[in-house]
């Protein structure tokens, strides 16, 4: 009886050992973006026809009272 326990719960570890490493290997595996790149407020394209445009700049309107 204790071995079917101890044997569901080292499936259950393994199985979630399995996922955290499949998550971690996903995620370190993603590029970033560089936003504020080179003193812009946001993102560069450095491909394509629109090369060296900026897309998106970070504006933030002033408030008036």
């Amino acid at each position: 009886m204790t071995r079917e326990r101890l044997k569901d719960l080292i499936l259950q570890n393994n199985l979630l050992k399995d996922r955290t490493n499949k998550n971690n290997i996903l995620f370190s595996s993603r590029k970033e973006v560089e936003i504020n790149g080179n003193g812009t407020s946001g993102y560069t394209l450095k491909n394509g026809s629109n090369k060296g445009k900026v897309l998106k700049h970070l504006k933030l309107e002033p408030k008036s009272i």
